[in-house]
């Protein structure tokens, strides 16, 4: 049996709908940031693995050669896996009783804090931002 009286309706109204789209809007906001920061230490992570690769590549050629000069077949890029977005691009300057890997970060990569990470052929690390958190 239905009453002619409407007086209890459900459903949201428009203020509502508002609050709760402003709300997502706020946490988003916060949120997006974040995310983006974490996936730069991740790419970071990436880059700092295959600077420590690389220096010991070059640590094996000296055993060898008995010079870091001439080592072949080192990464260039961060991933270094095949087909994969380059992130950092590596860099080695090398000779007989020296050398310096370089990570130089590309693309969306390049707003990291950190810039450029460094390792030596003593174990010295480098970076641009603080040594503690690049590191």
């Amino acid at each position: 049996m239905q009453s002619g009286n409407r007086s209890h309706m459900t459903g949201f109204t428009l203020i509502e709908l508002m609050i709760v789209v402003v709300v997502i809007a706020i946490l988003a906001a916060v949120a997006y940031p974040n995310y983006q920061d974490q996936v730069r230490k991740s790419r970071r992570g990436e880059a700092k693995a295959v600077l420590a690769e690389t220096s010991q590549l070059l640590e094996r050629h000296r055993t060898v050669n008995n010079t870091y000069a001439g080592a072949a077949n080192l990464p260039t890029q961060s991933p270094n896996n095949a087909g994969s977005t380059a992130r950092y691009q590596i860099g080695v300057q090398a000779n007989a009783t020296t050398f310096t890997v370089t990570a130089t970060p590309l693309g969306g990569q390049a707003s990291d804090t950190c810039g450029l990470l460094t390792i030596q052929h003593t174990g010295r690390k480098l970076s641009a931002g603080p040594l503690a958190e690049c590191w």
